[in-house]
């Protein structure tokens, strides 16, 4: 029996994840036999892979495959497609025509989607798999034919089933042995070892240097969900590879292609019974509040050390810049753990500046605190009034009042909308 190393140079196939490994495993062994294999997995994991692996390992492989999209083709025309007509049958058919059963007789079919499938289409599809008999449409005459099937799907099968748009006869006959595909964000090892083989491909392919990811950028690509999976991240390279003038990529660079906080997590769609709607996990969706989180804070890291900088020198009055003081503290910060501008590892984000006491800033004019009523507003208060003065102060110039906060527009856009100050 074929190994799988070499199952994986023969196809291109790159990643050791155990699921993955699994699959084709499993591939390999059904090669042989005439089984029905049902393929499951979301779209862009690579599903095609395994039915040409099947056909390549098995007595069927110079003989005929053809590969079928069944959500491409229209509904009223896929049964000519499969199976074949006769002249006349339907307005437009002039002459007899083989379907793909006929063409391929010997050798093996690939149903891509095939939870796509129409019903009636799905009556006739049973037939051949029970008894190996089709007729062409607008013929009365039964046809053999000796074909491997091998289908796959991201359509959750059993609630297809349910839904009444897929016939459980049919999914138990396709789905003899079944292989499932893992999504890309299962495979955080694969997925450095992918974009290397892309890039690897596209600078050949356009003649330009190869992309070169940092350790911060590798880490963000392990992160981010790949809704798209493989296909995603090949499209990613790619775009990349043509676009960027450095040939180095840093994670600031790479959230400027996949930004992770404008994602939701991928819906993992398999015939395990899970609803089409729920999240792969919940660590998915953790995943997301988390780097929401991350980006705040640098963004409030950028913030604060912008703001102290520049408050001498800054347009802000005597009581903004107090109010600035006492928001940048690390007495304010403990006093108020639930606000937005709260840093939990406080010695990672403290400028110099901010540790020194306010006896060593009692020759600056500027440090002198007024215990007033308005001082003790919370945090959240004092940042949407810094916000509303950077923008008076720009005259509502969006961009340069981000510049002035030194936070980037998309933050500071999620914070007008936040405190209501977009009139």
């Amino acid at each position: 029996m074929t190994d799988l190393q070499s199952i994986k140079t023969r196809f291109g196939i790159i990643g050791n994840y155990p699921v993955l490994n699994r699959a084709l495993q499993k591939a390999i062994q059904v090669a042989p036999t005439d089984i029905s294999v049902l393929v499951m997995g979301e779209s862009g994991v690579g599903k095609e892979f395994i039915p040409k692996i099947i056909h390549g390992e098995s007595r069927r492989k110079h003989q005929p495959y053809i590969v079928v999209n069944c959500g491409a083709i229209p509904e009223g025309t896929i049964d000519s497609e499969l199976f074949g007509h006769e002249k006349g049958a339907f307005t437009g058919a002039t002459s007899t025509r083989k379907g793909y059963f006929e063409v391929a007789d010997g050798g093996t079919i690939f149903l891509d989607e095939v939870g796509e499938l129409p019903v009636q289409t799905q009556v006739r599809l049973l037939r051949v798999l029970e008894s190996g008999e089709f007729m062409k449409v607008g013929s009365s005459q039964v046809q053999k034919t000796n074909v491997r099937i091998v289908a796959a799907t991201n359509v959750n099968m059993l609630n297809a089933i349910n839904d009444g748009r897929f016939r459980e006869d049919l999914y138990y006959r396709l789905n003899t042995v079944q292989i499932d595909m893992p999504a890309l964000r299962e495979r955080k090892g694969d997925i450095h070892l992918l974009f290397r083989k892309f890039a690897i491909d596209f600078a050949e392919k356009y003649r330009m240097p190869e992309l070169v990811l940092t350790d911060d950028a590798i880490n963000y690509l392990e992160n981010y969900p790949f809704p798209g999976n493989i296909r995603q991240l090949r499209n990613l390279v790619e775009q990349m590879t043509v676009v960027e003038q450095e040939r180095t990529v840093n994670s600031v660079k790479l959230a400027e292609y996949i930004p992770i906080q404008t994602q939701l997590p991928a819906v993992i769609q398999n015939g395990s019974g899970r609803s089409s709607n729920d999240f792969n996990s919940e660590r998915e969706i953790m995943y997301k509040i988390l780097f929401d989180m991350r980006n705040d804070l640098n963004d409030l890291k950028s913030l604060t050390s912008e703001l102290i900088k520049n408050r001498e020198n800054s347009d802000f009055s005597h009581h903004e810049k107090n109010l600035i003081n006492r928001v940048f503290t690390p007495e304010t910060q403990v006093q108020n753990p639930n606000s937005m501008l709260y840093f939990e590892n406080q010695n990672q984000y403290q400028n110099p500046i901010i540790s020194k006491t306010e006896e060593e800033y009692s020759d600056v004019e500027d440090i002198e605190i007024e215990e007033t009523k308005a001082d003790s507003l919370s945090l959240q208060n004092n940042e949407r009034e810094l916000i509303v003065k950077a923008l008076e102060k720009h005259k509502g110039r969006r961009n340069k009042a981000a510049d002035e906060l030194g936070i980037s527009q998309r933050t500071l856009y999620r914070k007008i909308k936040q405190y209501n100050l977009e009139d």
